[in-house]
């Protein structure tokens, strides 16, 4: 039976992270790190993880859980102990990914923990290799995961902590099955924390199968709507996509993630943009692995100006200074349309979200202002006229190099490569964005100016005494 504790953000007063029982150590490195006092969520779940508790924790992408239940989980290994003892499922490989960025982060403080992904689009053969190694923690997605159990290149006898992070869009890609045959392979007693930004019937479900008397947690969204200036456009299903070109070259975002309902409609968008002149790429469920890569990493880098994204192919994603969300579709879930448009105005920025609605979503935006207890601000389309200044073009552009972290490179090679006196002139360290190393590749962004320069500069020069092949990128994610 669950236990209801709703702890609404509002009644949680900031805690520091000194009053957990926590050894020296790991206090020590939250302190580096700048972890000083708990988000909500955080004050909230790590208490009753730390004592051993089960469980299940509503809260939003962005506030904080995956410190939650990392240093959860941290706390109850024994880094002398070669076995796996921790496992955390996620929906995607981009979400894995950066779990297991923040667990390693959190980690720094004990004895050489490893950490190990799991995930699809990557080669078994090096994923096998790594867990031969010693592995204390494995972090993959639910189908990744079963193949090496299958296998028998992972065994989760050891397991004491199971963490089902982002539980509602695992069910909601469907799968729950694939859950239900993970934690039958795991030991009765371990403890099982799971965190959701949505309650779907799936969630109580695995609760009854799978948890021992879990404590519910709910910490209410906290997006400071003062910072989000939300406002809604009437549309037809005629002119919904050239509303979305009129709202670009009105507001002139650098940065606009435009969710739509369905992937065909993801589809039809991003093409409509592209013959419309704006960079943009489309994020959906079924593109390939190495697609997905190259998609988020342009526009990750502000090389993209649009991407057009399903609300499950975009979980986990954490873009920084996104200046503007549209919802081209209205969801049928108040609560998804707070985590659509939570993702700007990140880190006390502002930012905007924009809604289109016909009279047909007039219903779904009625459940948006009961949710959000506040009525929603009707502008209209006549407003919109662009300002002139040509074409929105993304600052940034992306240059891919073949070769990554199976070749040994690190971000400080690439910018010691471009910024180094071989190979032709040597950018500023300004003139250098996001850089991203990835199994087989890594992408760099560079000021659109020098674009051609920097990937004539790389091509020329070597990385680790080496020579690569870079290439810059185009806005189909080719």
């Amino acid at each position: 039976m669950i236990q209801n504790n709703v702890s609404p953000a509002q009644t949680l007063a900031p805690t520091r992270f000194q009053t957990l029982p926590l050894n020296p150590a790991t206090l020590d490195n939250l302190q580096q790190l700048g972890y000083l006092e708990m988000t909500p969520i955080q004050a909230a779940a790590l208490p009753p993880a730390l004592a051993g508790k089960d469980l299940i924790a509503q809260a939003k992408t962005g506030s904080g859980k995956t410190a939650a239940f990392a240093l959860a989980l941290l706390a109850r290994l024994n880094p002398r102990w070669f076995a796996v003892q921790a496992c955390v499922l996620c929906p995607t490989r981009e979400l894995a990914d950066q779990v297991t960025v923040e667990i390693r982060r959190l980690a720094r403080a004990a004895d050489n923990i490893k950490v190990v992904t799991l995930c699809g689009g990557v080669a078994l053969r090096g994923q096998r290799a790594s867990l031969e190694h010693g592995a204390h923690i494995v972090v993959g997605t639910p189908g990744r995961i079963m193949d090496h159990l299958a296998r028998e290149y992972l065994s989760l006898e050891n397991l004491n902590t199971l963490v089902l992070d982002e539980a509602d869009r695992m069910l909601d890609m469907g799968f729950f099955d694939d859950i239900a045959t993970v934690l039958k392979q795991t030991p009765k007693e371990r403890q099982t924390l799971l965190f959701s930004a949505t309650y779907p019937e799936g969630i109580e479900k695995l609760a009854r199968q799978f948890m021992r008397d879990p404590l519910q947690i709910k910490v209410e969204a906290q997006h400071a709507k003062s910072l989000i200036e939300q406002r809604f456009y009437e549309v037809t299903r005629a002119n919904r996509l050239a509303t979305v070109a009129l709202l670009l070259n009105h507001f002139r975002p650098v940065s606009t993630l435009a969710f739509c309902n369905t992937k065909q409609q993801c589809k039809d968008l991003a093409a409509y943009l592209q013959a419309q002149g704006f960079s943009a790429l489309a994020l959906y469920g079924e593109l390939e692995q190495r697609e997905r890569d190259q998609v988020l990493a342009q526009f990750a880098s502000r090389s993209c100006s649009v991407l057009v994204a399903t609300d499950v192919a975009s979980r986990g994603l954490d873009i920084k200074e996104l200046e503007a969300v549209i919802n081209v579709d209205i969801t049928p879930d108040a609560e998804v349309h707070v985590h659509r448009i939570g993702r700007t105005a990140r880190a006390g920025a502002t930012g905007l979200a924009l809604s289109l609605a016909s009279m047909n979503d007039m219903g779904f935006v009625g459940k948006i202002e009961q949710y959000q207890n506040q009525p929603s601000v009707w502008h209209k389309l006549d407003e919109l006229t662009p300002t002139g200044k040509g074409p929105l073009t993304p600052p940034m552009v992306t240059l891919q190099i073949l070769g990554g972290r199976k070749e040994k490179i690190r971000a400080g090679d690439v910018l010691g490569a471009l910024t180094g006196a071989d190979g032709g002139a040597a950018l500023t360290r300004e003139q250098i964005g996001k850089i991203a190393v990835t199994e087989f590749c890594t992408f760099v962004a560079v000021q659109r100016s020098v674009g051609e320069a920097a990937c004539g500069k790389l091509n020329a020069g070597k990385i680790k005494g080496k020579s690569v092949r870079v290439r810059v990128m185009g806005q189909d994610g080719s």
